[in-house]
């Protein structure tokens, strides 16, 4: 069974633990089967890379890891604040995110 996940790509979410804990920044991409993101500026890890063709030059690349999403907090546009997110139908039936602190819908 697939899971559905609050966080989606575009959201602005903050780091609740880990190193990063505190940043904020928005999902770039999310990973349902390993219930994991990347978020922009947040997470970043070394690749050490050789150069593959010549004159092309080797080095290191620092890049965003996926974090887990245990880990992230989406942030309201609203109230600017790191909120749990519920959901709700509306009268046309369309299913849709709202914040839990000030109640507006993301």
């Amino acid at each position: 069974m697939r899971k559905k996940f609050r966080i989606k790509r575009g959201d602005i979410v903050q780091v609740i633990s880990g190193d990063d804990r505190g940043k904020r920044g928005k999902v770039l991409r999310v990973f349902p089967q390993e219930e994991r993101a990347i978020v922009e500026g947040v997470n970043f890890v070394r690749r050490h890379t050789r150069p593959r063709r010549m004159g092309e030059a080797g080095g290191i690349i620092e890049k965003e890891a996926p974090i887990h999403i245990s880990n992230l907090m989406l942030v309201c546009p609203k109230c600017n604040q790191p909120t749990r997110v519920g959901m709700m139908f509306l009268e046309d039936g369309t299913k849709v995110r709202y914040c839990k602190k000030c109640g507006e819908i993301i």
